[in-house]
């Protein structure tokens, strides 16, 4: 999914976006269980933190209270209550929710590596507290300017099929809603400089409701055709309405369907939580071995059945790389292939880390990315 992808999203907030309460209350049969496991996830990130730094700079219990509270429930408030604000005050106070959410792990972090130190009694509680709080405010700082405009990279591969090089671009995980139509501006003015045949959108580039024309209208400054596939953002939303103003835009969204483009049969797949998604929608698409196959899936599963389909390149999104440390090391437990380039066979997958931000606008041990690749036929250099 996706601050991790989902994994930030539901680790941090304990899994309070609606889908995820809905599955998870059915899961283990009652609400109770549900709020109780959400609860403790709460404790260590956003209660543990206050409390220590409040007891380390001799705040009253009046005073620690008035800020553990607002702190501590701001992420059931903004996820229950807050999720679909876009405007007014109370978008700014989900801007906060969302903030305090990318901010909390960084300060457990620094908390936990000075608890030794004031524990042996090298350092007095109330410096070691003022210096965590400075040492998060820079790190904060650097993860928001970070986060604010994506990077350019280049994924360069050689194919057989191909008579001559083939130039297209990816964006994925832009999360309009959680970013604005000036952001997707600025990715659309970076991408408009790049050599390419097409662009794609590998899913995840709505993540809240009435996200309308205006904030989407950079997409109409594209000069090449853009292909679409569903995340699983889209799907938690108004996932109809936002097919339609996509395909309004002049978007190509495949749905589990294939588009033919040049030498290119691209597939698009919609995104699914079952692994086995890749194989069950490929074996219902007639794929043209003598094209160049083009597969967008959302997540980096499915590169075996890619593979045995004769896909030659599969692009995908997902994981965020993690986004804010320390969820990369999560990530990389929960997906194999978390970034860049892998290979089977004679399929390559290529995992982008996302172009935008879901929830804070923060990335810190990870960068946006948007991707430019090239395709060369087999023996063909560069300057060819």
């Amino acid at each position: 999914m996706t601050c991790g992808g989902a994994l930030l999203e539901t680790l941090c907030t304990g899994g309070l976006t609606s889908p995820f309460r809905q599955e998870y209350a059915v899961a283990m049969g009652s609400r109770q269980q549900f709020l109780i496991i959400a609860l403790l996830l709460h404790i260590p990130l956003f209660a543990y933190p206050i409390l220590r730094l409040c007891q380390w700079l001799t705040l009253s219990p009046w005073q620690t209270t008035l800020i553990l509270v607002p702190l501590f429930c701001s992420q059931i408030v903004a996820r229950l209550y807050l999720r679909h604000a876009n405007s007014g005050l109370l978008f700014w106070l989900r801007r906060g929710a969302d903030l305090w959410l990318g901010v909390s792990p960084l300060l457990l972090i620094s908390l936990l590596l000075t608890e030794i130190p004031v524990a042996a009694g090298w350092i007095a509680p109330t410096p070691a507290a003022l210096g965590l709080l400075g040492l998060t405010g820079l790190l904060t700082l650097y993860s928001i300017a970070n986060a604010w405009s994506p990077s350019v990279v280049k994924v360069s591969l050689e194919s057989a099929k191909l008579r001559g090089t083939l130039r297209f671009a990816q964006i994925t995980d832009v999360h309009i809603g959680s970013r604005t139509g000036d952001f997707l501006q600025r990715v659309m003015d970076k991408v408009n400089t790049l050599d390419m045949d097409f662009l794609c959108i590998t899913g995840d580039f709505i993540d809240m409701p009435g996200i309308d024309g205006p904030q989407l209208a950079a997409l109409r400054s594209c000069p090449v055709p853009i292909y679409f596939c569903t995340g699983n953002h889209e799907r938690y939303e108004d996932l109809d309405q936002i097919i339609s103003r996509l395909q309004n835009l002049g978007v190509r969204c495949l749905r589990s369907q294939s588009a033919l483009q040049g030498e290119v049969q691209i597939i698009g797949i919609d995104d699914s939580e079952w692994p086995g998604q890749v194989r069950k929608e490929l074996a219902c698409i007639d794929i043209m071995q003598q094209r160049f196959i083009l597969l967008l899936y959302h997540r980096p599963w499915g590169l075996g059945a890619a593979a045995e389909a004769g896909v030659d390149l599969m692009i995908s999104g997902h994981t965020h790389n993690g986004q804010i440390v320390p969820f990369n090391l999560v990530v990389k437990r929960v997906f194999k292939r978390s970034i860049g380039l892998f290979r089977q066979g004679a399929t390559h997958l290529y995992v982008s880390p996302g172009t935008g931000t879901w929830g804070p606008i923060m990335r810190l041990g990870s960068r946006g990315e948007i991707t430019w690749y090239e395709v060369r036929p087999v023996g063909q250099h560069p300057h060819d």
